[in-house]
């Protein structure tokens, strides 16, 4: 196997990790980022008013994305299988 396709396996693989992980990244981030914002502004330091809204955020996302990211890993798994006689022969 050449250091070429090792890279662009790599490159591919790390795209597709960031791909898959940045919906749910992306609306806890929000989420915290209001909460903060309302804990600022109302001066209630509770921690589970933190934790709570960015775990069912994140619930919700999963549920609504998860098809999408599982299709998206699944595919990828399946060209990477399929492509190890190209390298190995």
């Amino acid at each position: 196997m050449e250091a070429q396709a090792v890279l662009t396996f790599g490159q591919n693989a790390l795209f597709l990790l960031l791909a898959v992980s940045a919906p749910i990244l992306g609306v806890v981030l929000l989420v915290g980022l209001v909460v903060s914002l309302f804990q600022a502004l109302t001066q209630i330091n509770e921690a589970t008013l933190s934790f709570v809204p960015k775990l069912v955020a994140a619930v919700a996302v999963f549920a609504l994305a998860g098809p999408w990211m599982l299709t998206t890993s699944v595919e990828f798994l399946r060209r990477t299988l399929l492509s190890i006689p190209q390298f190995t022969g």
